[in-house]
């Protein structure tokens, strides 16, 4: 606690490195008095600062930590997240009142490797998973493409905000579209997160490259984009551009904070397009596309692709429904279903 003793001054009090309120100073001043005095001046200052300390008690909110991926684009969620708890709940407007914790991923220590080899599913989560399982964090933000289709125990993902724009971008220093690249030509097939693709781009290590559009935006680079593709010509990687917001299954308390964000048709979009991934199973090898939208009647449109892993084999089908979970839910399953039916034995082999 501060204290400066002038009509004109305030006393704070901080905790966490966070200001929490203030009070006037009470009129003190700096000078010479008696022992009865000072034994005033202090009483009043103890009762100052015990209204600060009741004060602060009414207006703290509990603390939110939200774990994250340390990456440029996670952390843009993150904040994105922030920001919206924010403007939808009054008592987390304090600063220090909401915590971002970066946390990194067998995905991210990792970058040499295709993810297939190090363990396929979940590693761009399972620490943050784990974390939060712990009590280090109190929510997750993940982009939804990287979640696996089955969620740890004893946590829930209530939340998807909603979804930013699904296409894919064209990125090349020397062609405006795929169709104006050279035969033979290099496309990006290495990973890493934008920056480092789009810098090997710049160094001429490839010709071209192709991200999530939605990845872009929320980094506001899209003067990078020479092309963007329609969801006709590439259908996009099931839940692009979908961020998933996770907590504990017994904090009801943050589960509601978030539920207050859901945006409901970017949920049953991304349930149903997850439906159809895990009725394939599909596995980082897998190029397995799907897209749930509503028409213009208010119907669920979904649209499902898979190909053999040398792409010389692509299978299409399409539902239609109602936009209602359950429905949707179906709608997935039984894509999925006729898709590996007609691919048959060897499909995912070749």
């Amino acid at each position: 606690m501060e204290c400066c003793l002038s009509s004109m001054c305030t006393i704070t009090m901080s905790h966490h490195g966070s200001s929490l309120t203030s009070l006037p100073a009470l009129g003190f001043y700096p000078t010479t008095t008696t022992t009865t005095s000072s034994k005033r001046r202090q009483q009043v200052l103890i009762k100052a600062s015990v209204a600060v300390q009741e004060e602060t008690q009414k207006t703290i909110p509990a603390l939110i930590r939200i774990g994250t991926r340390g990456s440029p684009l996670a952390l843009a969620q993150a904040y994105e997240t922030r920001e919206k708890l924010m403007a939808s709940h009054s008592d987390l407007v304090q600063e220090g009142a909401i915590q971002i914790v970066i946390i990194k991923t067998t995905g991210d220590k990792i970058l040499s490797q295709p993810l297939a080899d190090i363990g396929g599913k979940g590693l761009f989560t399972k620490e943050i998973d784990e974390a939060l399982l712990n009590g280090d964090i109190d929510i997750a933000v993940h982009s939804m493409k990287d979640v696996p289709t089955y969620l740890p125990e004893k946590t829930i993902l209530p939340c998807n905000l909603e979804r930013e724009d699904v296409r894919d971008a064209f990125i090349s220093l020397s062609a405006a579209s795929l169709a104006d690249l050279p035969a033979g030509s290099v496309l990006d097939n290495f990973r890493g997160n934008v920056q480092t693709r789009l810098r090997k781009l710049n160094e001429g290590v490839v010709k071209a490259t192709l991200l999530a559009l939605a990845g872009l935006k929320r980094l506001n680079m899209t003067e990078h984009v020479s092309a963007i593709l329609s969801i006709e010509d590439m259908l996009p990687a099931v839940a692009q551009g979908a961020i998933g917001i996770a907590c504990r299954s017994n904090d009801d308390k943050m589960a509601n904070y978030i539920a207050s964000l859901n945006h409901e048709e970017t949920r049953l979009a991304i349930s149903c397009e997850r439906a159809f991934l895990l009725t394939l199973d599909g596995s980082c090898r897998t190029p397995i596309a799907g897209y749930a939208s509503k028409d213009e009647n208010g119907n669920c449109l979904f649209r499902g692709l898979v190909a053999s892993p040398d792409g010389t084999k692509v299978l299409e089908t399409s539902r239609k429904g109602l936009y209602a979970y359950e429905d949707m839910i179906e709608m997935g399953k039984d894509a999925g279903k006729e898709l590996l039916s007609r691919a048959g034995a060897g499909f995912f082999d070749s």
